[in-house]
């Protein structure tokens, strides 16, 4: 990455802990000043019936689709925890940062599409064009968008849910943070969902309101930035993905009016 090109900027880190830790650091190599927020947090969860009965066929599924990081460290956990994974079920991934993980988990070939990184992205692909009679297993977290399970029973699949983990909104004071964006030491915001965007703005309280409509937001896609509450920041910013993807993107509001 080019050398310090955010010197002195600061931008709130909404990600979960351990990836916005990562991400910090990372920022911090370009001359970020990053605050790390998470206005979301990732819980176990006990399986319920339903995921213990897709765990024990996993075998007679055709394709297993993990839709977030923390789908494949919960979920294929879970799987292995059973016994080895089927040596002939496939795997794909929503977006690059879930198969990245899925490869660090010792995955070879995983099915992801090269561009868009999310559920369309992946639906467009030839490898889920034809799955009529086929039994596909999505891991993911409790509840989420409906549109890849009912995109593939429209085609003719047969669908079923691997729940591995939970999102909560932390419990968490904001004020600290509050007195830095007062400070004019608050630039800009990561949000990497709808779900984080929400429960940031409600974390920051009615103090926020009028600190977020001088900042600008960073998002990773085109739906968070038509979110109700993206329309609350004064500018709001699709970055490509990763860190070097956010990284220039902020570089952007060093030099766009």
């Amino acid at each position: 990455m080019s050398a310090r090109r955010l010197e002195g900027m600061g931008i709130v880190i909404t990600r979960p802990r351990e990836p916005a830790e990562a991400l910090a650091a990372a920022l911090e190599r370009e001359g970020a000043r990053p605050i790390v927020f998470p206005a979301l947090a990732i819980e176990d969860v006990a399986p319920s019936a339903a995921t213990e009965e897709m765990l024990a066929n996993l075998a007679s599924s055709s394709l297993a689709i993990f839709v977030s990081a923390h789908a494949v460290e919960k979920g294929v956990a879970a799987a292995r925890a059973r016994g080895p994974w089927p040596a002939s079920l496939p795997v794909a991934a929503v977006g690059e940062a879930t198969a990245e993980a899925l490869r660090n988990s010792g995955f070879a070939r995983v099915i992801s599409p090269p561009e868009r990184h999310d559920s369309e992205g992946l639906l467009a692909l030839p490898e889920l064009a034809d799955v009529r009679g086929k039994r596909v297993a999505i891991f993911r977290g409790e509840g989420g968008r409906e549109r890849m399970r009912e995109e593939l029973e429209a085609r003719g699949a047969t669908v079923g849910y691997v729940e591995c983990y939970r999102r909560v909104k932390p419990r968490a004071d904001a004020s600290a943070l509050v007195a830095a964006w007062k400070r004019g030491e608050v630039q800009a915001v990561s949000a990497l969902s709808g779900e984080t965007l929400e429960n940031f703005v409600e974390m920051l309280g009615p103090a926020g309101a009028t600190l977020v409509a001088g900042a600008t937001l960073v998002v990773p896609h085109e739906a968070i930035a038509a979110h109700r509450d993206a329309r609350r920041f004064a500018r709001v910013l699709v970055a490509p993905h990763g860190a070097d993807g956010l990284a220039q993107t902020l570089a952007r509001i060093r030099v766009t009016p």
